[in-house]
């Protein structure tokens, strides 16, 4: 069922939007060449206590999964790019790191992604960034009212094609509000004017993610991390925005942090 929210609604959603963004900043500021995975999920879950916030991902148990999950945030590095459980890694230099959290704050839930390189970075990782984060802001600016899901879906896969990357649309953005996952479900790869009429009350996570060489995934033996099917690394970049009458709103943004 799609559900819409009224002004009050959404206000209430910037609490859950702003932790989110503080915390991802905070995690990516923290997170270097040495840094091990499960450091960065306990110090998630003590920013959570903190906080008196609720993980969604913790207990979250869907089909696709091996589940529950157990912990608090997905860390996908490098060949992995989505949904990845964090396990004992040091993470080595150069290596390309997803984090992915969601939570619930007064019973709201907001959820976002960014990924970056610790130490030294490659040219062609920082292309496949710098493509999932600019298919993400196009997909926001086609967040309008009197659009549809399509023209979202259209405008992410016009950044990826025109960069030679190809899509895969088993995974992509959906309805957010009470649960992390409601529907519709906004596809990174669409036809425009096709799909649900974006109205004005409609929160959706918006995540343009993308394989360097390949557009299949395989299942890590963990049955959580979604890998690319050829060993090329994976970007993920993700908001939560509101579809207003005066035009979207990024719950979770960063940019007040100095960070994207």
């Amino acid at each position: 069922m799609i559900e819409l929210r009224t002004p009050a609604e959404i206000e209430e959603m910037r609490a859950a939007g702003r932790f989110v963004a503080e915390t991802l900043a905070t995690l990516r500021d923290e997170t270097k060449v040495g840094t091990n995975l499960l450091a960065i999920d306990r110090r998630a879950h003590d920013l959570i206590r903190k906080a008196g916030a609720e993980s969604c991902y913790i207990d979250y148990a869907p089909s696709f999964g091996n589940g529950p999950f157990g912990k608090v945030i997905c860390t996908s590095v490098n060949d992995a790019v989505l949904h990845g459980l964090p396990h004992d890694y040091a993470l080595r230099d150069g290596d390309l790191v997803s984090l992915d959290f969601a939570v619930s704050v007064d019973g709201w839930v907001a959820d976002s992604a960014v990924s970056f390189v610790v130490g030294t970075p490659r040219d062609e990782d920082l292309r496949l960034i710098d493509t999932t984060e600019r298919a993400l802001d196009a997909a926001i600016s086609a967040a309008t009212v009197g659009n549809r899901t399509g023209d979202i879906s259209a405008a992410i896969a016009a950044v990826a094609h025109g960069e030679g990357y190809s899509i895969n649309t088993d995974f992509g953005g959906h309805g957010v509000g009470r649960t992390m996952h409601g529907d519709p479900h906004v596809a990174n790869d669409g036809r425009a004017g096709r799909g649900f009429p974006l109205r004005a009350g409609l929160v959706l996570a918006l995540e343009p993610w993308f394989l360097a060489t390949t557009d299949e995934l395989i299942t890590d033996a963990d049955g959580w991390t979604l890998r690319s099917g050829d060993g090329s690394r994976g970007s993920h970049s993700e908001h939560t925005v509101a579809i207003t009458a005066d035009g979207p709103i990024v719950l979770t943004d960063r940019t007040f942090l100095g960070v994207r």
